[in-house]
């Protein structure tokens, strides 16, 4: 039975155990939304998560002295430039994988999915100052085709990048890569886009918090 305005929302306790939560939502009234709604004021430090929910990439990057690669959880990625293809990722100065990166200048952004959303996240919460992240959390290092630093085998797309720029934005440093090779795994990419219906990115709502797109798409009327 399909329940109208039924939407799943993951924690990372409940992919642990195998279970999705399920919250009931109601579709938004058109006669109180947009300009009839009250508009309420949010902290500024919370404004952030107005942008919110964001994708989670896994970003691999290496120690070019010893060749030790290492994984950083990140949501805050972005689209930077079409021509030449540019893309950003936003890495606290005191995170290890910020050293690896302005060392090695360079840096692999890699898609998971909800099927190692534990192994994600857990990536995120342990420095690989102390940790190899791959042989702990059974994921997968893949040459890298273009530069030294592998890729992750079980994520379903990849873009190598080689560092052009980073810029100090307040409490985060803005990586500026440029793509030098991307590739995805037969199937998950059209030639235009993510296959929604086969691929459940991850989303950050916020905190332990997940979600992942449904398969509808919407195109504006004009």
């Amino acid at each position: 039975m399909k329940i109208s305005g039924l939407k799943k929302i993951f924690s990372r306790k409940d992919m642990t155990n195998g279970i999705s939560a399920l919250e009931l939502s109601h579709p938004p009234d058109p006669e109180i939304s947009g300009a009839n709604m009250a508009k309420l004021d949010i902290p500024s430090a919370k404004a952030y998560r107005l942008i919110y929910p964001r994708p989670v990439v896994l970003v691999s990057c290496i120690d070019p002295e010893t060749g030790k690669p290492n994984i950083i959880t990140v949501a805050w990625a972005v689209p930077l430039s079409i021509n030449p293809p540019m893309v950003g990722i936003l890495v606290a100065p005191k995170r290890y994988s910020h050293e690896l990166i302005e060392r090695a200048k360079e840096f692999v952004i890699n898609i998971p999915t909800m099927e190692i959303l534990d192994k994600a996240i857990k990536c995120g919460k342990v420095s690989g100052r102390r940790h190899d992240k791959f042989a702990e959390f059974g994921l997968t290092p893949r040459p890298g085709k273009v530069i030294r630093t592998p890729s992750i085998e079980e994520c379903v797309a990849h873009i190598e990048c080689k560092l052009v720029n980073h810029v100090t934005t307040g409490d985060h440093t803005l990586f500026i890569g440029e793509a030098v090779a991307a590739y995805a795994d037969e199937g998950a990419f059209d030639g235009n886009f993510i296959d929604i219906e086969c691929v459940q990115n991850i989303y950050q709502v916020g905190g332990d918090v997940f979600t992942t797109l449904s398969k509808k798409r919407f195109t504006p009327s004009s």
